[in-house]
């Protein structure tokens, strides 16, 4: 039996190790993991990126798994690789679904204020745009965040921000908690609600996120 191939991509500044609690049987699935890049510039287009990314796929017909900001490049990757399936967790399919405090930052260059040279950028970007209760939620999810540099936290924010989407792609599945306060799950538009399950549900969730996904990718 051939194996399903999936690459997963995690979150922004964040590591791969955000993945170590989701266990899809090794009979069926074979999992790869992609660290982000360290961005060629400032300016460098998603798209390009994307492209960078892409060259750590090795199979056809993949599928692709990301999470948060992770979500959003694995859909840019898809435009370039056509796998099999999308897979998104907290995360969103199109610029539409952007909370408002976050179109707001987007619109007020707010995020320009604060330095982008420490991940302590990622917490004080969160807690004004999100609020108190998403600052919690990062800060739970702290020991994965791994990535420091400039290049990458400053291109990364904007990217959050500026992120071109209109429609929502086709054969996406988007996995959201219900209590999500980074992006709440009142804007979200055509997702599998899991009840009570927070932005980083891929940790306090996994076994059930797994379950799911093992049957929806049995076809």
């Amino acid at each position: 039996m051939t194996k399903i191939h999936i690459y997963c991509v995690p979150g922004l500044a964040a590591n791969t190790k955000i993945f170590e609690l989701l266990k899809f049987p090794e009979e069926t699935f074979e999992v790869h993991y992609i660290e982000w890049l360290i961005p060629e510039s400032i300016n460098e287009t998603i798209e390009h990126y994307a492209k960078r990314m892409c060259k750590n796929i090795k199979e056809d017909n993949v599928v692709l798994l990301g999470v948060s900001f992770g979500g959003v490049m694995v859909q840019e990757m898809s435009k370039i690789i056509n796998p099999k399936k999308i897979i998104i967790i907290s995360s969103v399919k199109n610029s539409n679904e952007l909370p408002k405090r976050l179109k707001f930052a987007k619109l007020s260059r707010v995020y320009k204020l604060f330095p982008s040279n420490s991940i302590t950028t990622i917490e004080n970007f969160m807690s004004y745009t999100f609020g108190k209760m998403a600052k919690k939620r990062i800060e739970q999810y702290q020991i994965y965040l791994s990535l420091r540099d400039e290049t990458y936290l400053k291109w990364a924010v904007y990217n959050v921000l500026h992120w071109q989407q209109k429609e929502t792609l086709e054969n996406v599945i988007h996995l959201h908690g219900t209590d999500d306060h980074i992006f709440p799950i009142k804007h979200i538009k055509d997702c599998i609600g899991i009840k009570n399950g927070s932005h980083i549900m891929v940790l306090t969730k996994a076994s059930k996120i797994t379950t799911l996904l093992a049957e929806k990718l049995q076809f």
